[in-house]
């Protein structure tokens, strides 16, 4: 899985840190890094939930292809 990145949207919540803060990255202010994130195995489901609790839809979930 993958988390498409699109920082121009991110207002600074922080919800996707409160949700999975191992997965998300987040600057000073509480906006999110810039740069996709690779989802390791076994994270899905908070990096899921956290991509999903971001009110400005900043954040876009993809499958990889095998």
């Amino acid at each position: 899985m993958r988390i498409i990145v699109q920082k121009a949207k991110c207002q600074g919540h922080a919800r996707c840190a409160a949700q999975a803060p191992d997965i998300f990255k987040l600057d000073n202010g509480g906006y999110i890094l810039p740069g996709d994130i690779e989802v390791a195995e076994g994270e899905e489901l908070p990096a899921s939930r956290g991509a999903r609790s971001c009110p400005e839809r900043a954040l876009e979930l993809t499958r990889c292809a095998l």
